[in-house]
């Protein structure tokens, strides 16, 4: 079975090797394709690949190129991370913003529309050449903002597109802890929203919600990474527990501030790491996986620094500084190429799951997944402050969407001046000048209607 990883350059594709090279039985990936449109990234990860397959045997045969139509041809499942405009585009989306006083994160408000614009044309097109090339294979997408891109990718490859997404995963896993669950792959997970912007509203073990004991103990709220983040007071009053980056909705003066303060923004901070890594692997002599190991740790002990700065939560905890992803992304290719049927949280089209949207609006929600994909799991409706929110964000994509088809500027505004976390229309007027000076990739923007 062939994969293909859009974005194999990339510093987090060993994570997804390394969980190809776990797997065994009928029907395993045999096959990887890295494209990427730096063939020295794609080199440095191919070091990576070939230290951590060097003791397995029948481990994936690896290639790389620079032909997307190459690598998309024949595939059964493509799985796409790219990073249009690169981490030099993120800390520029994060300047921006904060030079507007405004939150440049890459997937949550201007941040997250800067990267949408820029990302949705280029997703686009990955859709209709495996459209036309590998029709028959499955869609993974990783790229952020991974719901709106999703979204932009199902209206050519329709359910053949799945988004996935390690923050409800990290979070279901937390709880599951914390309650003293002791397998939480057993435990079923009432969660739903958008991506990076959902709740937990459940956590069920044999048939019994636990949640209601975690947020009745206040000690126990406090003890793990979103108690910290929120602090207990405000998940009891909210009754569920918020995803990770809804901190930057409840608490976004300070973590605008924080973010503000800081040394560096965490676009740049990445930006200098990795090409550290990079350059690290132009020598021959360098061990490949011992420097990305290194790496990658510093970059999980830092993830959110800021808003744990804010909340005084402190460091990470050790068990939350691994991935989740690619778990994610493995169980959901054995499901579909083996047809073992399993329950994950995935961005998918609606459907009727969530009735204040349309179908085709991509949620964030548990899906049961087999051989004919992923079909979204009906819930309660959300109560209405996450209705607001959720409602609100989704029209924000769409009008993305809506600029990404028309390169229409005034649409591009509109998207910015209609999210919760820009307080003006001239604000958003003066995100969009910022944004298109500094990205070459937003020059298609220029058609006021």
């Amino acid at each position: 079975m062939k994969l293909t990883i859009l974005g194999g350059g990339g510093f987090r594709v060993p994570l997804v090797y390394g969980a190809l090279l776990g797997d065994r039985g009928e029907g395993r990936v045999t096959e990887v394709v890295l494209h990427d449109l730096d063939p020295r990234r794609l080199g440095a990860v191919t070091r990576v690949l070939a230290e951590q397959a060097a003791q397995v045997p029948d481990a994936p045969e690896v290639t790389a190129t620079t032909d997307l139509d190459e690598a998309l041809r024949g595939a059964d499942f493509v799985f796409s991370a790219i990073r249009v405009g690169g981490l030099e585009g993120r800390a520029n989306d994060e300047r921006v913003a904060l030079a507007e006083g405004v939150l440049g994160q890459e997937t949550v408000g201007a941040g997250g529309i800067a990267y949408g614009l820029r990302t949705v044309p280029v997703a686009v097109d990955i859709a209709r050449r495996v459209a036309r090339l590998a029709p028959d294979a499955w869609v993974i997408n990783f790229t952020n903002p991974a719901g709106l891109v999703t979204e932009a990718m199902s209206r050519h490859l329709g359910n053949r597109v799945i988004g996935i997404c390690d923050s409800p995963v990290g979070l279901g896993r937390r709880i599951a802890r914390v309650l003293g669950v002791k397998n939480p792959a057993e435990a079923w997970i009432d969660y739903v929203g958008l991506n990076h912007l959902g709740w937990v509203r459940g956590l069920r073990v044999a048939g019994r919600d636990e949640l209601p004991r975690l947020l009745a103990d206040p000690a126990l709220l406090g003890s793990f990474e979103e108690g910290k983040l929120f602090g207990p007071d405000w998940l009891q009053s909210l009754g569920a527990i918020p995803n990770e980056y809804l901190h930057y909705y409840y608490f976004n003066r300070e973590a605008v501030h924080a973010y503000q303060e800081a040394e560096q923004t965490r676009g740049a901070f990445l930006r200098d790491q990795q090409a550290r890594f990079y350059d690290e692997m132009t020598d021959p002599d360098a061990e490949a996986l011992t420097a990305w190991d290194r790496t990658r740790a510093e970059r999980e002990a830092t993830y959110m620094s800021e808003n744990r700065q804010t909340a005084g939560a402190g460091e990470r905890d050790a068990d939350d500084l691994s991935g989740g992803y690619e778990k994610v992304a493995l169980a959901l290719m054995r499901a579909i190429a083996r047809d073992e049927r399993t329950t994950l949280i995935l961005n998918v089209r609606n459907q009727s799951t969530l009735s204040v949207l349309d179908n085709d609006a991509v949620i964030e929600v548990p899906c049961l997944v087999d051989a004919n994909g992923a079909h979204p799991v009906a819930v309660d409706p959300l109560p209405g402050h996450a209705t607001g929110l959720v409602c609100s964000v989704k029209a924000v994509e769409r009008e993305v969407l809506a600029a990404a088809e028309s390169g229409s500027l005034t649409t591009a505004v509109k998207a910015f001046a209609l999210h919760p976390l820009v307080d003006s229309v001239n604000v958003a007027r003066r995100l969009v000048q910022g944004y298109t000076a500094v990205h070459p990739g937003l020059a298609y923007l220029g058609q006021p209607v």
